[in-house]
């Protein structure tokens, strides 16, 4: 019984592994949503990291941009998983106008349990038509960050 065990961790880790080597950009598709005050939220696409799903999106309102990264399960826990598990993540949130001013950046440790977080705090007053980028990433060990990125323009 010991050995099933043993060999059935190993497996999941070389599954895991093979998941998180997927590149972030492989869901290319960006979401646009309109909320009912006029903003616009754009999300760059989704990634693997730390084993779970991580996105980074844009919301717009006039000039005014503010940037989030959002983490989420990357699917349904296996079965026999001992969820709700608390996994503490390194996040990190950066923002930048293309060709010139940084929007700040931010770090420092995220709890994720189940349900959707969202890590926020970066963005600023954008002149319109500019292109906004923004990263997002998030590690816990043994795995390392893999950003995931959106760019934006803001529109005039």
């Amino acid at each position: 019984m010991r050995m099933n065990r043993l060999t059935l961790t190993a497996a999941g880790i070389v599954g895991a592994a093979a998941l998180l080597a997927v590149p972030a950009e492989a869901n290319a598709a960006q979401t646009t949503t309109t909320g009912i005050i006029g903003t616009t939220t754009t999300c760059g696409a989704s990634g693997l990291q730390a084993g779970l799903s991580t996105r980074v999106c844009a919301e717009i309102a006039g000039d005014s941009v503010q940037l989030y990264g959002q983490i989420s399960l990357a699917g349904p826990p296996s079965p026999g998983t001992p969820w709700p598990q608390t996994v503490e993540l390194i996040t990190g949130l950066s923002g930048q106008v293309v060709g010139g001013a940084s929007l700040g950046s931010i770090s420092g440790y995220t709890r994720f349990t189940a349900s959707t977080v969202q890590v926020r705090g970066v963005g600023g007053t954008v002149p319109c038509g500019s292109t906004v980028h923004g990263s997002f990433s998030a590690a816990a060990y043994p795995w390392g960050p893999v950003p995931v990125t959106v760019d934006v323009v803001v529109p005039c």
